[in-house]
């Protein structure tokens, strides 16, 4: 089970992404810094079925090469700069395999895993994430979570222990997983809503169900305060700085 806090979560989306490239051991490592309490990254499969750590399909927007990660192999994509949107200081940052995250943050705070496997949702993600984690035996420090309940499912078969967690945006889904059917016939300990859901009623809702909401994703303190009002548990923000400003 998550653990509980006297004080909302915040949850480092792709690592401290407003200040360093999303997704690198560089943003995952300034968002300790930046004293997160969660950071969030995506998995993915290689073409020769390692775990990558990166949210879109393609390279083509976070790292200086073009094409669908799913036909690159692991090779193949660490010939990649993944820090050409920013200055020279994160130069020479690569697509992280989850092996090397857990390697080098993976002890020190916990980790929101995304199973982003959405074009694919029948591959082999879930069990070859849940071979990672067991290599390193880091299970009572992880939130798995994806809009794709279908993963979600068969992680959850596989590491029952681990707390999963539901992405949702708005549409047909989020109304049948915020009813009180969806409740039952669900199994997570974790709501994830886009912020627009969001209301008094849906935080509510999910607690009455025992059951923790965290809202991505969250840049303004405007927007934190208006969220936090409502007892939200964490928020999924790219500036774990503002965060902690208006939580402290």
């Amino acid at each position: 089970m998550i653990p509980t806090r006297s004080t909302p979560l915040i949850i480092a989306h792709r690592g401290a992404s407003a200040y360093a490239p999303e997704n690198t051991i560089a943003a995952f490592e300034l968002a300790i810094e930046q004293r997160a309490d969660v950071i969030e990254l995506d998995a993915k499969l290689t073409a020769d079925e390692h775990v990558v750590v990166i949210h879109d399909l393609t390279v083509d927007r976070t790292t200086n090469g073009t094409g669908f990660v799913h036909e690159l192999t692991l090779s193949d994509l660490k010939q990649l700069d993944a820090s050409h949107t920013f200055n020279s200081k994160f130069k020479g940052e690569t697509i992280p395999t989850l092996d090397e995250v857990f390697n080098e943050i993976g002890n020190r705070i916990m980790i929101n895993i995304e199973l982003s496997n959405y074009r694919s949702p029948f591959d082999s993600l879930p069990e070859k994430v849940d071979q990672v984690i067991k290599s390193h035996g880091l299970q009572d420090n992880l939130i798995v979570s994806s809009f794709n309940p279908i993963s979600l499912r068969r992680f959850h078969q596989l590491k029952p222990s681990i707390p999963i967690g539901i992405l949702v945006k708005q549409g047909l889904l989020s109304n049948l997983i915020g009813s009180d059917l969806g409740n039952i016939l669900i199994s997570y300990q974790s709501y994830h809503p886009e912020k627009r859901l969001v209301n008094q009623e849906l935080v509510n809702k999910v607690h009455r169900y025992g059951r923790r909401i965290y809202p991505f994703t969250i840049n303004s303190a405007s927007e934190m305060k208006r969220l936090l009002s409502l007892q939200v548990d964490g928020i999924f923000t790219d500036d774990p700085i503002t965060a902690r400003l208006v939580i402290d």
